[in-house]
This record gives structure tokens, sequence and C-alpha cells, in this order.
């Protein structure tokens, strides 16, 4: 096992060694020369030499003294040196790889931190899982931190998940190692409402000194944010305006911008800043949910911020918004965020600033990355085989299970349909006419109208909520998935019922996963036996196995790009506007249950 990065010594420990290396009294470890340094306090460069002792910075400026004869001299000429990137909010569990396959991906293109949420997995298993995670992070040299998953279920009532999380819980991982926050907090009716379990948590977060981040999804609507933040919630990832991320920033919170795999957030949300002259330092950058594909092509955090400058962002404030200002959001910038005394020695080597072209990764002093490949072996990672059979439905499922018998002597029937956006996370909730054969509703490819079903996995009631969706341009078969959000049922999108059952009883067989079906036979399957959200197979490999399922969806009639995470929120009822749970539809702006069938 790599025992190097398990070993890092904290700031209490080395600020003697720091002091004689600054002062020449003794030599420092490694000196990089000749670079220019993104100061992203003053948002200056400057033509600074580094001194590096123990993992950190011991000195910046004119380093001479700190050389001696066994310093390492690092000739930084033509490179743009800046801290290394950090990731403010990121569910691994949407890259389908475990927290070291995703160190794998990232740590090349300059992610050297990243503060995840496992509320996927903590909805699956529970603490178990959170701690699973948490513990694997720590020998990486990826810094791994983690927000303790608030909304175990997203929302209590409303689904069944697999776990359910209150202020014990909470208050319990508030003393884990790695553990520096509550998790977004997505029940923001429950904090508006005064609920004592959501008020619970939030005490116990902010007893334990830690950060509170949020997830607020009623647009434009300030004075409810107001309440929201007079919580003690300090960020908030959920703008999709640049109206949305002004009022958080106005209002004191971070405002975190997103660009993932499906969620384009950054050309809206950025004229926040470039539209504007305000103060930028409490605006950061994140990725949320990226699947694996897009790490290996497009990148991380480096695509973020490519994103935010090809939208007019300065290219410092740029930086700084993955660096300094995440530091400054958790906390943590007396070790990270900058290149200044003191902090980690963990440093990009950038050959061109505005393209954000990462060649050389530094963590804690030593080189980990360059050319776009790691250089160093990571720990192997073992989950226990429990958590390798998490979907457990009552019973195998059959064509029957997804009719929907309509009103008796109806040849249509007026119904609500949850109608997809288009790399967007909220839905429209739409009403249209259905045609009936056989006494049962249809799917309709015309209509571009596809049945969709959320099947309790957990060994729960076994209840399916059933529901229709337009977006998806399906003209057959059907799909299914394990990765749902938040609870993580099984959800079946699909043109026949046949079909469906097969896709769900497929992804029960096999632990979980993603799979498309036509006509009584699999197209593509990617198995995510984790908890069925994760593999632990190398990147690449999932990566490949992610790209035969959307050439299926493609045979099936899908041309959304990344569809599979638009998709996955079908199931999530804390996003506007219309959503479909194991319970039954749930109308998402008025929090409350409706009926498929309208007349």
């Amino acid at each position: 096992m790599n025992t190097v990065f398990s070993s890092r010594r904290p700031l209490a420990e080395v600020t003697r060694e720091l002091v004689a290396a600054a002062t020449g009294k003794i030599p420092a470890d490694t000196v990089i020369k000749n670079g220019k340094v993104v100061n992203v306090f003053t948002g200056e460069i400057l033509p600074w030499d580094i001194a590096i002792k123990d993992g950190r910075i011991a000195s910046v400026g004119d380093v001479s003294r700190s050389i001696g004869p066994a310093t390492a001299i690092i000739d930084a000429s033509g490179y743009y040196l800046c801290p290394g990137f950090m990731d403010g909010h990121v569910h691994v569990e949407s890259s389908m790889v475990t927290v070291t396959q995703f160190a794998r991906a990232v740590l090349p293109g300059g992610t050297t931190a990243i503060f995840m949420d496992p509320h996927e997995i903590a909805n699956v298993l529970g603490l178990e899982g959170v701690k699973l995670m948490v513990d694997e992070g720590r020998d990486l040299p990826l810094k791994v931190f983690a927000t303790m998953p608030s909304c175990v279920p997203a929302a209590p009532g409303f689904e069944d998940a697999g776990a359910a999380f209150g202020p014990a819980e909470v208050a319990s991982a508030m003393g884990w190692p790695g553990v520096c926050g509550l998790g977004e907090m997505m029940n923001f009716p429950g904090v508006l409402a005064g609920d004592p379990g959501v008020h619970g948590e939030l005490e116990a977060t902010l007893k334990a000194g830690k950060p509170v981040t949020g997830h607020f999804a009623l647009p434009g609507d300030f004075q409810a944010l107001a309440a929201y933040t007079a919580a003690g919630i300090s960020s908030c990832h959920e703008s999709t305006s640049s109206e949305d991320a002004l009022n958080r920033l106005r209002l004191g919170m971070y405002a975190m911008m997103r660009e993932g795999s499906a969620w384009h957030d950054i050309k809206a949300t950025i004229k926040s800043l470039t539209e504007t002259r305000i103060d930028s330092r409490r605006a950061v950058l994140v990725s949320d949910d990226t699947h694996p594909e897009t790490l290996l092509s497009a990148g991380h955090l480096n695509h973020v911020l490519r994103r935010a400058i090809e939208e007019g962002l300065d290219p410092v404030r740029a930086i700084q918004a993955v660096t300094i200002n995440t530091a400054e959001c958790f906390g943590v910038a007396q070790d990270l965020g900058a290149i200044a005394p003191g902090r980690c020695a963990d440093i990009l080597f950038l050959k061109d600033l505005a393209g954000v072209e990462v060649d050389k990764v530094m963590v804690d002093g030593r080189i980990v990355a360059a050319g776009g490949r790691l250089l160093i072996e990571l720990p192997a990672v073992t989950y226990p085989d429990r958590v390798r059979h998490s979907v457990h439905l009552k019973e195998p499922l059959a064509a029957a299970h997804f009719r929907l018998p309509a009103p008796a002597g109806k040849s249509q029937v007026r119904v609500r349909v949850i109608e997809i956006i288009e790399a967007n996370v909220t839905t429209r909730h739409l009403t249209t006419t259905v045609p009936v054969a056989d006494g049962q509703l249809q799917a309709s490819p015309t209509g571009d109208l596809a049945k969709v079903a959320v099947v309790e996995r957990h060994g729960g009631n076994g209840s399916i909520g059933l529901g229709f969706v337009r977006g998806f341009g399906f003209q057959g078969g059907a799909v299914a998935s394990t990765v749902a959000h938040d609870s993580h049922n099984l959800l079946i999108v699909g043109m026949n019922d046949a079909d469906m059952a097969l896709a769900g009883n497929t992804l029960a067989q096999c632990g979980g996963g993603m799979v498309a079906v036509r006509d009584g036979k699999i197209l593509a399957l990617l198995p995510l036996p984790i908890a069925g959200l994760m593999s632990d197979r190398p990147v690449e490999e999932v990566a490949g196995e992610l790209t035969a399922v959307q050439r299926a969806w493609q045979e099936l009639g899908c041309r959304l790009v990344s569809p599979f995470m638009t998709m996955a929120l079908l199931s999530l009822p804390v996003l506007p506007e219309l959503r479909l749970t194991n319970r039954g539809l749930v109308d998402t702006l008025e929090f409350k249950f409706v009926d498929l069938i309208i007349d």
C-alpha cells in the first residue's frame, strides 16, 4: 500500500521545520524556480520561487537561503504555478467508480482536493456506506473531505430509501475524521417550516463549528432564500440563472456554480460575475455530478474552469473560485487553497493559464502526475461482499406490474406528464392526452411519451410508482437504472411493459447498474455492484461500458447528450416541477402527491 499520503503531518507539528527552512537554518526539500505564481489573495501573478519542506510551503519569493546540497531544484520556466483545484460540491458516486478510481481520473487534470457529499450511497447503505467512502479517501494523494448527508431520504414521506438519518446520526458523524460539514440541505421546505428534525441536524453541525451546505431549489424567491440562509446555511449549488447566483452572493452565501456532465449552468450563472462589478470571492466553481466518460474526455475542474473562462471570467478570478474561495468556504484555508507559507505544497504547473493546460501536478511537495498521466500507484481497495447485493425486490417483475388501467369506456385519457429539459435539472409539469388500448393507458412513440416506473428496491414494501415522461425520444424498448436520485430505487423508462420487466429483473440479478433492452433482448449492460451505484473496476472500463449503454439508448431513439443523469433525476422529489417516486407522482412546487389521471 502507498503510505506516503496517509502520513501527512498537520501544520502544528511542523512549524519549527518550516521556519527553519524559511530562514536558512535547514535546507528545503524542494525549491521550484523561475515560475509565474498566481497569487489568489491579491489576484497578481508574481515571479516567485517556492521553498518546500515536509510537504508544505516554507517560503516564497527569494528562497535562495533555503537551498542546500540535497535540495531538489525544479525549473518551472514557462509555467504558471497555481494552487491545486478543489471541488466544493461533488458526488463521487455519479462517476460510477470508487473514490480511488475517481482520484485516478481527476488528479492528472489538477484536482487535488474534493468535498464530497456521499448521500447517494447513504440512501442505500446508511452510515456504513458513508464510512466506507470516507475511509477509502484517507490514503490517497487526492485530499478527500466529506460532508455528512443531511437528507436521507431526500423527502421524508414522499419516498422510501434504504436508510434514514436524523440529528443523532449527524451529531455522531461530526466527530469522524474527514467529515467537514453537513451535506446539501435539500429539505428546504423543512427548513422554512421549522421542522424539528431538520433543525436538529443544523444545530448538531453548527455546534460542531462546521459549515452547512445548501440546496435551495425555488428560483427567484429572494425572501424564502433569505429565511433559508438565516438557518446558518452558508452555500448553495442550485443556481441556474445569473439572478439566482447574485441573490446567494448578496446574502453572504457561497454561490456554487456547476458544470457537470448533464448540468451546464455556467453559461447562465457566470454572468453574475462577468456582467457586474461585484466581488467574486464568494463564488465557487463545482462539478456536482460528472460521468466517467466526461472525466476522461473533457476533464474535471480543469473543464469547469475552461467553461467559466470561455464565458468571459478572468482566468485568475476563475482560479480563485476553485482554490482559496473553496478553502475559505470549508474553513481549511490555513492548509489549502493558496501558494503561501504554511500551506500544503499542492501546486499545478500550467503551460497556458487561460486554456487551463495542466502539465504537472504536485501534491504535498511530490510530483504525482505529468502529461495527463498519474505517476504513482494508488492503494488497492476492496468493498465487502455484502454491499454488492443491495437490490432487494419484493418479487420478480412482470409486465403486469407496469399496466395503467384506464377509466371504463374511455378511448383516451388526460394525464400528468413529466417533461424533461435537456442539460437542466428541472422538469415541466404538463398535461396531455394518451391513447387507451385494451383498457390500458399506452406509451406513444409519435407523442414522445414513455412510461416511467420507480420500484422500491431496499427490501421494504415493494411499492411501485407509475407515470409518463416526455423528452427521451424512445421508439421502443426500455432502459433501467439503480442510479435514481436520491433514494436510488429501481427506475425504469420504457415503451412496452415486457421490456420494462426484463430491464428491471436484469439489474436485480447483477446487483444494480444500467441496462437497455429491446424486444426481449439485452442491448447493453453496465454492472454497478457497489450499492447499485459504483464499480471498482478501472474508470476506463466503466466509461467504455457506459458508452455502450449510450449507443443502445441511441438505437432506441434517444438523442440527448448525457441522458443518464437526466433520467436519474426523474425520481428526485426536491427539484421542480413534477417527479415520480415509488410512492407516486409528486408536485414539487406544492410538495404534495398528485394523481396521474386528471379526468
